[in-house]
């Protein structure tokens, strides 16, 4: 479909974080399956329940619009869950090193997020959507406060594995 006007650009982003967002659930999911640290298992937890309202939030903005939520295939989204899913299969066996992979997709993932809401609050402030921009703020939120506990975690991660490591020897 071309995309001809704002509001078509808006709703088509709209729908690429939508998908995005079922899509990054559904690898929490798996991703919290394979975590082996405590920390870390909390901190997935923590946010499949976050994603979960942030796409309710994605469907008020919807019902603003007058629009039907629609999910629009994000390939970025589908590139960052199969690295992850590959990066967990690779790691297979070795517990440690898999936390950290899961950290450092879930972290790609979060910065991916940034970057979408940012620019959809941007493009509804523009359209005098002052609601749809305060939903994007949460969702905005959850995903800055998510990449820096997971930006906090990941020398403990690094430092689990490399004490893991050196017991292998």
């Amino acid at each position: 479909m071309a995309i001809k006007t704002l509001e078509e650009k808006f709703i088509h982003e709209l729908g690429d974080i939508y998908d995005a967002e079922h899509r990054f659930l559904e690898a929490q999911q798996e991703m919290h399956k394979h975590a082996k640290d405590s920390k870390l298992q909390m901190m997935i937890q923590e946010h499949i329940a976050q994603t979960e309202h942030q796409i309710q939030n994605l469907e008020q903005v919807y019902k603003l619009l007058n629009h039907s939520p629609k999910r629009v295939k994000c390939d970025a989204a589908v590139g960052l869950v199969t690295e992850g899913q590959k990066g967990m299969q690779e790691a297979a066996g070795n517990p440690a090193i898999c936390d950290c992979l899961i950290a450092g997709a879930a972290g790609k993932v979060e910065h991916y997020e940034i970057a979408s809401y940012r620019g959809l609050i941007a493009g509804a402030e523009q359209m005098g959507q002052s609601e749809a921009a305060r939903l994007f703020r949460q969702n905005l939120q959850q995903e800055e406060q998510t990449a820096q506990k997971i930006e906090q975690s990941t020398p403990q991660l690094l430092q689990s594995a490399m004490s893991a490591q050196e017991r292998g020897r």
